[in-house]
Parts: structure tokens; sequence; C-alpha cells
């Protein structure tokens, strides 16, 4: 299945979660045997022969498409969690939101520098969490071979927010 047979099997939202917003639910296509593979399949193609040691997934939605992507590259698994999530020693970044703040984690021991990792996240929107866990990754010292993104909302330029990385989305709004 190509992009644009995805594209139909994600649901438009209007007013969620808050009016004037229109969401982007992917729980059709990950319900869909063959639209669930071929999604999977299409991100991981574009990273097979970049030798990536680790997937690096941001909560909750990125975990979905994280894991089987790891797998397919024989890779590792790393989470991005929101605070008070993981059990050990963690490092942290704070990062603004459109009101407020935010905190993601990870395991202090999770990379090594130098290591090549690929983030995953079901989609960009404004880019904030997506620039919060470049630079997390930058204080491991990790080197980000590129971010993949299922869907890709452009008219809010997030991907303004990722310069000197390869970005990667397969539909687009």
């Amino acid at each position: 299945m190509d992009s644009s047979g995805l594209k139909a099997l994600i649901r438009s939202i209007p007013d969620f979660p808050i009016p004037g917003i229109l969401f982007r639910d992917v729980t059709p296509l990950l319900k869909d045997k063959e639209g669930f593979r071929s999604a999977i399949d299409l991100m991981a193609a574009n990273y097979a022969n970049k030798q990536i040691d680790y997937v690096v997934a941001i909560e909750a939605r990125g975990y979905i498409f994280g894991a089987p992507i790891a797998y397919k590259l024989g890779a590792g698994f790393i989470p991005v969690r929101k605070p008070g999530k993981l059990p050990y020693e963690k490092i942290n970044v704070d990062y603004e939101l459109e009101y407020g703040t935010n905190t993601l984690e990870m395991h202090a021991d999770a990379l090594a520098n130098g290591e090549r990792v690929l983030v995953v996240d079901d989609l960009l929107a404004t880019g904030g969490t997506a620039a919060a866990t470049a630079q997390l990754l930058k204080k491991f010292g990790a080197h980000v071979v590129g971010f993949a993104f299922l869907v890709e909302l452009t008219a809010l330029g997030g991907r303004a927010k990722l310069p000197g990385v390869d970005v990667r989305s397969f539909i687009e709004y």
C-alpha cells in the first residue's frame, strides 16, 4: 500500500481536543492489518542501510511505530518519556508549549556518545516535542541520523525546528 492508500485510512476529527483543531486520528490505520504493516515498512525502508543503533521514540504514539521499526532495522528501542515514568537515573530537557512548559526524560544510561539514532513519532505538527527530543539526544552526544514521522501537518512548520537533520514524513496535510 502506498502513502495515498495509507492517508485514506487516517480519520479527521474536527474540534478535538479543543475547538478549531482538526485532529488526524491514526487508529483506523493501526487497525488495518495491511495499512499498519505498510506504514512500518515504508518508514523503515528509508533507514535500512543507515546502520541505526537505536530507534528513539516519543511518548506515546511514537512507541507504536518506533518499536516495530527498531525490530525491522535490527536496532535497540529507547523510549522518550514524560516526567515521573522512568524508574532509573534520568537525563531531561524542559521545553516550551503554547501555554506552559513540559519535560522529556530518558534513562541516563540509554545512549553513549556517537551512537546512531533514528527518532520516530506518529506526527510532526509544531515541532516542539521533536526539537526537545533533539536537545535531549545532544546531551548524550548521539548522532541523529534522522527523524521519521508518519504524518506531517506542513502548515504548522514543525520541520523548521529541526534544522540540519534529515526529516522524513510519508503523509502530508
